[in-house]
Order: structure tokens, then C-alpha cells, then sequence
């Protein structure tokens, strides 16, 4: 194998293949509310909340869809707020805040929602595992 060979095997193997999958486009997105969509896991799909706030200094959030408090998939459909400078999300059922940056609940220390690193690629966004 000549040098150039091993060179270019040794790039092609160090390359990563991109993590993540797209969820939607932004056009699906609603500004200062939340969409629920599919995410593909190794245990099987998982229902996971978008929320779309354009123009603060970080827009875009993905957070468990998964109330626990009245075990239903509805927090995207939540109300969008600010607590204490912290976006937060209102569960519709029974009002429990959670913090959309770390999906801790504001009203119970030992519940938190799982949360994922989202963004957008051009027009598509992408969510990470």
C-alpha cells in the first residue's frame, strides 16, 4: 500500500457517520408553542415535544412528550413561558412547569423530562440521541 493509499484509508476511517435524524422542517414548527414528533430509538419510537422560540437567544427545544403527572403524551400542547428568565412549559393537565432547557419540574425536585440536543440544519431539524 503506498503512502497516499494509507492515507486516504486512515481519513475514510476516522469519519464519523452523522448522528441524529430529522424530525421535521421548520416550516412545521410554531413560533412560541409546541409540536409533538416521532423519534426513532434503539427501544423503540419515543414521542418527544418541539418548542419553536424565535428571536431568544437559543430557539429551538426538544423535551420528552411524556406528562408523568397524568402519565398522557400532551406536553407539547402546553403553554410557553418565562419563570424566573427560564423558558418553561405548562403541562395542560395539571399545570406542572418544566424547565424546557434541563426538563426539570419546577414543582417536584425528583421529576425531570428527558430532554435532547435539537438544531437546525438549513430548513430541516435534527435531533441528536
Amino acid at each position: 500500500m503506498t503512502a497516499t493509499a494509507m492515507k486516504q484509508a486512515t481519513v475514510t476511517q476516522s469519519r464519523k457517520a452523522p448522528t441524529g435524524q430529522k424530525l421535521c422542517s421548520k416550516a412545521d414548527l410554531v413560533a412560541f408553542s409546541g409540536v409533538a414528533a416521532w423519534l426513532e430509538t434503539p427501544q423503540g419510537p419515543k414521542q418527544v415535544a418541539l418548542f419553536y422560540l424565535p428571536g431568544l437567544p437559543r430557539e429551538l427545544y426538544a423535551i420528552d412528550h411524556h406528562d408523568p403527572f397524568s402519565n398522557a403524551n400532551v406536553i407539547a400542547h402546553g403553554i410557553v413561558g418565562d419563570i424566573q428568565g427560564a423558558a418553561v412549559v405548562a403541562s395542560p393537565i395539571y399545570k406542572q412547569h418544566f424547565r424546557l432547557e434541563d426538563g426539570q419540574c419546577l414543582e417536584d425536585d425528583s421529576v425531570t423530562l428527558r430532554t435532547w440536543k435539537v438544531s437546525f440544519k438549513g430548513v430541516d431539524v435534527w435531533i441528536e440521541e
